[in-house]
């Protein structure tokens, strides 16, 4: 994967990267939005220093670790990525309350289309805000949508101090593990 100039990382500011999704798929990973390195590259958590790619490896979900590039391969995994919010930012602070909310309901009929099992949406925050649960915690929620149970986990980027790529990929080893059942 080339590295992104910075006229195409500005150029990617608001673009939209296509979902990876199939019917039925175990897991369908939910990132925040796409950051620029992404919307520019066309791949989902592809920014270095992401660790999304790394803790899906260490928690067993991929057979060895995987490029962004490489993020089609997922679908025969029975894995898929979405984002709650579309479009691309620099940072996830320049998304909006409503444009969570928005990113909610259009999960919610994402997830009813491809009845996924488990919906994971990586990230806290946008969790709480797009679902309306400001206590939910990180792990299995007690909410379903529909069939398809929801996961929360923390987010990967290399900005998230607080947790660091073991407990990282220990948190996603727990869906993995509660996902094969």
């Amino acid at each position: 994967m080339n590295k992104p100039s910075k006229a195409e990382l500005a150029a990617a500011h608001g673009t939209v990267i296509d979902d990876l999704v199939a019917p039925e798929l175990n897991v369908l990973f939910c990132g925040i939005n796409p950051g620029l390195w992404s919307a520019a590259t066309g791949f989902h958590f592809a920014r270095p220093g992401n660790r999304f790619w790394p803790a899906l490896h260490l928690s067993g979900f991929t057979p060895r670790l995987f490029d962004p590039s490489e993020q089609k391969a997922l679908l025969g995994l029975g894995l898929g990525i979405t984002n709650v919010v579309a479009r691309a930012t620099a940072r996830a602070d320049e998304l909006t309350p409503e444009e969570f909310v928005a990113g909610g309901k259009r999960l919610v009929k994402l997830v009813h289309e491809w009845r996924p099992k488990f919906l994971a949406v990586v990230g806290l925050g946008a969790y709480r805000t797009a679902f309306g649960s400001p206590k939910a915690t990180v792990g299995l929620q007690p909410e379903t949508i529909g069939d398809t149970r929801v996961w929360v986990l923390p987010n990967p980027s290399g900005l998230n101090a607080h947790w660091q790529l073991p407990d990282l990929a220990a948190e996603f080893g727990r869906l993995r593990k509660a996902s094969s059942q």
